[in-house]
């Protein structure tokens, strides 16, 4: 055979090979996953089975060669079958974008993406401002709450916007202590998160709220709620006494506004 003819040949096998890691049953592709000629892109092809055993897919993630492949890893972690340590051990070497995918991911583990926002949230710091824009459009709720406490000027107007941002990852960052003041005012003109009575309620527990944005909320604030700011050290002194009368007139005149959302 010349050396002409050996392409001609491999083409057919490799293409037959293809269709086989397509259409093959589940049990029928373990000799074709353990076969030393398996390359790269066959090994992808494989792995877009959904149907692929765990079994299967930890002997695919013991062929250290193959692993070198960052297309290959990507795709072993997205497998809703590979086994939590494999993914685990393979989580760290992900990019940036891959790692939201990854958190976004119907089905996926909870641990595994778990996993991702903690890596998403650890590098922020060291993030370009274009990545931080990004991440406040599309990224999980954690990471978009951990920006939002960040404070970054220009993000918080996008993060404050993001679908997966929800009440609680807003109020866990009114609640840290060094809060930037440029985050409360944003999130005290938000069109959405300043009318949640929780919110506001935060806001008003929040030294650097503006003096004419705690006055506008406390009406809606239930005598409750009142009574709860007025415990020492919660407030300032001076504003501890105008809630004190404000209970004392609440009272007087019976009057308990309904907690709104």
């Amino acid at each position: 055979m010349s050396a002409t003819d050996e392409p001609r040949e491999q083409k057919p096998q490799s293409a037959k090979l293809s269709e086989r890691l397509r259409d093959d049953s589940p049990d029928s592709l373990r000799e074709l996953a353990q076969s030393p000629t398996l390359n790269e892109e066959q090994l992808i092809l494989l792995l877009a089975r959904k149907d692929l055993p765990g079994e299967l897919i930890e002997e695919i993630a013991q062929r250290k060669p193959l692993l070198r492949s960052y297309t290959v890893k990507k795709a072993l972690v997205l497998h809703p079958h590979t086994p939590r340590i494999v993914s685990l051990r393979m989580l760290r070497d992900l990019y940036l974008m891959d790692l939201v995918q990854l958190t976004l991911t119907p089905g996926a583990l909870a641990e595994l993406k778990r996993n991702a926002e903690e890596q998403l949230i650890a590098r922020l710091p060291q993030l370009p401002l274009g990545q931080k824009v990004t991440l406040a459009r599309r990224g999980p709720g954690r990471v978009a709450g951990a920006l939002l406490a960040e404070g970054h000027e220009q993000v918080l107007s996008i993060v404050l916007d993001n679908t997966n941002l929800t009440e609680a990852h807003v109020l866990k960052a009114l609640s840290r202590p060094k809060i930037t003041p440029r985050v409360v005012e944003a999130v005290s003109r938000h069109a959405k998160w300043s009318h949640s009575y929780n919110v506001r309620l935060a806001l008003v527990r929040q030294p650097s709220t503006t003096l004419s944005t705690v006055l506008a909320y406390l009406p809606e604030l239930t005598v409750s709620d009142l009574k709860e700011l007025i415990a020492p050290g919660i407030v300032s002194e001076n504003f501890r006494r105008y809630l004190q009368a404000e209970i004392q007139r609440r009272l007087r005149k019976g009057k308990e506004p309904q907690t709104t959302e």
